[in-house]
C-alpha cells in the first residue's frame, strides 16, 4: 500500500472502523501519524510518515 494519497480513507471504505489514533515525532523530527482500525475482528495497524528523500509518504501496514 506504499505511496497512496488517503490509505486510511480507502481501508475505512473497505469496511474498517478507526478505533484509536495517534502522531508523534520520530528521532529524525519527522512526523509520524498511527491510525488502530478493526474489522470482523481483525485489527491492523497503519503508519503513515514522509519519506526522507524526494517527496510522498510511507505507508506501513501491519496485522495484529
Amino acid at each position: 500500500m506504499e505511496n497512496e494519497q488517503k490509505p486510511v480513507s480507502q481501508l475505512v471504505a473497505q469496511g474498517w472502523e478507526i478505533i484509536d489514533s495517534s502522531s508523534c515525532v520520530d528521532s529524525m523530527g519527522r512526523m509520524v501519524h498511527s491510525v488502530l482500525l478493526r474489522r470482523h475482528r481483525q485489527h491492523r495497524f497503519v503508519t503513515i510518515s514522509r519519506k526522507l528523500l524526494g517527496g510522498g509518504v510511507t505507508v506501513e501496514e501491519r496485522d495484529v
